[in-house]
C-alpha cells in the first residue's frame, strides 16, 4: 500500500464521516466496508437487503423500505419537475439505491457516495449531477485517477494524477484549460507539493504537427493566460514530463518539464488505456475514477476494482468532505 494513501486513510480517521455504498449485491464492496470499519476509515452505510447484508457495525438500509423514502420522493420530485418528474416517477426513483444514496448526501444524511462496482459511470454521474448539481465554482465535471507507483523517482514519490481518465470523451482546449485548473486544486487539497501540469500529447513543444498537438498547445496558451499562477507547460511527451534528463533534450527551457506531477491527457482514450497500463505492467496502484466538478463528493470505482481499491477510495472520499466543511467553514468566517 503506497504512502500517500496511508496518509490519507489517517486523515480520513481524524474526522470520521458517513459514506454510502449503494451497491450491496457486490461481494467486493461488502468486503471494502468491512475494511474500512475495521480501520476506522468511515461510518458506512450500506444499501440493500438487511437480511442478505451481513456487516457488523455497518447501517443496512432498504430504500424500498426506509422511512425516509417518501421525503427523499418529494424532494427529488421538486428538485426535477421542470423536467417532468411527477412524485409517481420520484417514488420508482428512490427504489433505487444509487438515487437514494444521493438523496441521502443532498439531504444531509451522510457525507459522501461510492459507486461503481457494478455499474458503468453514467449510472452513478447521472444521478449525482440531477440531485447534487455541480460544485458553484465548477465550470465543467471531470474525472482523475491517484496512481500511486512504486517507482518513487516520479511525481510526488511515485504519486501522479492523470486526468480526464474517466468521463469526457473529447474534450476541448477550453476544457482541457478547466480540467487543468479544477486538478490542480484536487491536488493542493490531498499533496504536499505544488501541482506541476504537463500538457500531454505524442509531441513535445511542437516537434511534429496534428490535430492533437495543436489542440494541447492551444491549451497551454489559453492556460497560461487564464491562470498565469499555475505551473503548466505542454505540448510534452510522457519521457519529457517525467525524467529529467529527457526533459533537458526535448524541452530545455520548460519549468515543469522532468518533474509533472499532473498529467492531462487529450482526450479519454489517452487517459484511460495510460493509466490501466501503468496499474497492471507497472504495479501501480490507481484510485478512482474519482469526480470533480460535484456539489458533494461522489466518486466512481472502475469494474475491474479490488477490495482495496474501493477501500482507497472511501477514505479519498472522506478526505474530500473534510475539504468541503473546511472550504464552508471558512467562507462563512470571511462572509
Amino acid at each position: 500500500m503506497s504512502e500517500w494513501i496511508e496518509k490519507v486513510k489517517d486523515r480520513a480517521k481524524k474526522q470520521k464521516k458517513t459514506i454510502v455504498l449503494p451497491e450491496s449485491e457486490d461481494p467486493r464492496v461488502i468486503e471494502a466496508a468491512k475494511k474500512a470499519l475495521a480501520a476506522g476509515i468511515a461510518n458506512i452505510v450500506i444499501l440493500g437487503d438487511s437480511d442478505k447484508v451481513d456487516v457488523p457495525g455497518a447501517t443496512v438500509i432498504n430504500p424500498r423500505h426506509s422511512d425516509k423514502h417518501e421525503a427523499y420522493a418529494q424532494k427529488f420530485a421538486k428538485l426535477r419537475a421542470r423536467k417532468g418528474v411527477t412524485i409517481v416517477q420520484a417514488r420508482e426513483s428512490m427504489n433505487d439505491a444509487t438515487y437514494f444514496g444521493m438523496m441521502m448526501v443532498k439531504m444531509g444524511d451522510a457525507d459522501g457516495l461510492v459507486s461503481g462496482a457494478c455499474h458503468s459511470t453514467a449510472n452513478t454521474l447521472r444521478p449525482a449531477l440531477q440531485i447534487l448539481k455541480t460544485a458553484p465554482d465548477a465550470k465543467l465535471v471531470s474525472a482523475f485517477f491517484v496512481v500511486c507507483s512504486p517507482k518513487h523517482e516520479y511525481g510526488d514519490k511515485g504519486t501522479l494524477i492523470f486526468a480526464d481518465s474517466g468521463l469526457n470523451i473529447d474534450p476541448t482546449a477550453e476544457e482541457l484549460v478547466e480540467i487543468a485548473a479544477s486538478t490542480a486544486k484536487t491536488w493542493r487539497g490531498f499533496m504536499e507539493d505544488e501541482p506541476r501540469i504537463g500538457m500531454m500529447s505524442f509531441t513535445t513543444m511542437g516537434s511534429a504537427k496534428g490535430a492533437v498537438p495543436d489542440k494541447m498547445q492551444e491549451a497551454t496558451r489559453l492556460a497560461n493566460k487564464r491562470y498565469p499562477e499555475l505551473e503548466l507547460d505542454g505540448d510534452l511527451q510522457v519521457d519529457a514530463a517525467l525524467v529529467p534528463e529527457v526533459a533537458t533534450i526535448k524541452a530545455p527551457h520548460s519549468h515543469v518539464a522532468g518533474k509533472v506531477n499532473i498529467m492531462i491527457f487529450p482526450d479519454l482514450a489517452c487517459g484511460n488505456i495510460s493509466y490501466k497500463l501503468v496499474q497492471r505492467f507497472g504495479d501501480a496502484e490507481a484510485y478512482g475514477p474519482l469526480l470533480q466538478g460535484i456539489a458533494k463528493p461522489v466518486n466512481d470505482l472502475s469494474r475491474g476494482c479490488s477490495s482495496d481499491d474501493i477501500v482507497g477510495v472511501i477514505a479519498i472520499t472522506c478526505v474530500q468532505a473534510q475539504m468541503m466543511d473546511a472550504a464552508k467553514a471558512k467562507a462563512e468566517s470571511e462572509a
